[in-house]
């Protein structure tokens, strides 16, 4: 299997029960997969009705159930009717504590729901400024994706820090340099590691999408803010649609 076209939509903490009406202005991309991951509220009522648009969600607990009290388990959101789960973005890593560790163990339990894990690499402005960000990549993509990956069940998103919802975009050669990296170590690595589908994400806009798709191993985006509206995310489809 060659690389999959994924544009991805990860709506963060935003969206009512109204919003909802934006799946149903989604283009379904002709060639490439179309993926929208709402608040856990949304889930199931967005599977109900996103026809050719899959469902994911942003996050997961590495446990199947138990005593974790406000999280949710990967077989609770496979029951709801999602395909797909963020692991690792950078602001559960921040925000909350998440070390390569934690998002191996989630990335597992996505595998074990049978969900694709998503699973987000990328350095901070500091790391970026110091040249450490091929190391920072390459003990990220070590440690967070878990033995037994395939590409049939994981992908890969690199989302510099310094980049999400700023309006910076590292140039093309930036993200080149980046993908490559990944691409070959998962090659090393991975049977099938030349197949696994890799995102940019990171202030992808209409604006500048064909020009990020252009790259190599580029297979598609992890798109923030542009994929609360249909008007913003279907240009961004179809830019990808035509890569």
């Amino acid at each position: 299997m060659a690389p999959k076209k994924i544009a991805a939509g990860n709506w963060k903490m935003n969206g009512v029960k109204t919003s909802l009406s934006e799946l149903d202005q989604l283009g379904a991309g002709e060639g490439c997969e179309v993926l929208i991951c709402p608040p856990f509220t949304l889930i199931s009522l967005a599977a109900g009705r996103a026809g050719a648009v899959q469902i994911g969600a942003q996050d997961c607990h590495a446990n199947a159930s138990g005593a974790h009290t406000g999280d949710i388990s990967a077989p609770m959101l496979k029951d709801a009717g999602a395909s797909h789960v963020i692991t690792g973005h950078s602001e559960r890593r921040a925000d909350h504590g998440e070390t390569d560790a934690i998002v191996a163990a989630k990335t597992q339990a996505a595998h074990h729901a049978g969900l694709v894990a998503i699973v987000c690499v990328g350095e901070t402005e500091a790391q970026r400024d110091a040249g450490d960000t091929l190391d920072v990549i390459a003990t990220q993509l070590a440690g967070s994706v878990p033995d037994g990956s395939t590409a049939a069940n994981t992908v890969v998103a690199y989302e510099p820090v310094w980049a999400i919802g700023t309006g910076r975009t590292p140039t093309t050669d930036q993200i080149a340099e980046v993908h490559a990296l990944i691409r070959d170590k998962l090659a090393a690595r991975f049977a099938d590691g030349a197949d696994f589908s890799l995102l940019y994400g990171g202030s992808v806009k209409p604006g500048n999408a064909a020009e990020i798709f252009a790259v190599p191993h580029v297979n598609g985006a992890l798109v923030g803010g542009a994929s609360l509206k249909a008007s913003d995310f279907n240009p961004i489809i179809d830019a990808l649609s035509r890569a």
